[in-house]
């Protein structure tokens, strides 16, 4: 199966992305951190995250291409139902004060990272915030491409460094069994004006 049809993936219970709970890096940074404002989480999936955003009073909403994980999503958490939406990041047009990111950049090819950044920039607020766990090292089978794929500390800088500035940068204490040490939690605020996010 091709893992980068991801609603194929979904239909056929071949998830392993999935791990039935809310990612722990993110969970032990909202614990110490307010996020005010609408937020988004690109990549949803059926949803853990913006259920635990929404449980700590924070404005989440989820966004997915898969039609068969936004239906799972809204079936997990019914009361949250309006919150999932199915549509194309690269083609989605809202404005949210943050952007919570987990799954998403990693599970794109790495030459659509410059389109991805240049989505969150247009969807962020002037000084809206990108808070990202970001895959640095994952687990590949010998001969495996991905995804996920992982990207360096370095070119994660380089890919923010026009329009953005670092506000947190970690290994994170807390993560998914067998994930511990490969993941970097990094903070950024959005510093180029609306122009810059049109790019």
């Amino acid at each position: 199966m091709n893992v980068t049809n991801w609603d194929q993936a979904y239909q056929e219970n071949f998830t392993p992305w999935d791990k039935g709970q809310p990612a722990p890096p993110l969970v032990e940074w909202v614990a110490r951190h307010a996020l005010t404002g609408r937020v988004l989480v690109p990549g949803c999936g059926v949803g853990h995250d913006v259920a635990h955003l929404v449980s700590r009073d924070i404005d989440a909403y989820g966004l997915d291409i898969a039609p068969t994980a936004v239906a799972r999503a809204k079936e997990h958490y019914p009361q949250l139902a309006e919150r999932f939406e199915c549509a194309d990041l690269f083609n989605f047009k809202c404005q949210y004060d943050a952007i919570v990111e987990h799954t998403c950049l990693c599970a794109l090819p790495p030459e659509w990272r410059g389109k991805y950044r240049d989505a969150v920039a247009s969807l962020l607020k002037p000084g809206g915030l990108l808070v990202g766990v970001f895959f640095i090292n994952p687990e590949m089978d010998p001969g495996e491409t991905g995804p996920p794929f992982g990207i360096s500390e370095d070119d994660l800088t380089t890919l923010f460094a026009e329009d953005f500035e670092v506000i947190e940068n970690y290994l994170p204490g807390a993560a998914y069994p067998g994930r511990e040490g490969r993941e970097r939690l990094r903070v950024l605020r959005l510093t180029g004006g609306p122009e810059s996010a049109r790019r």
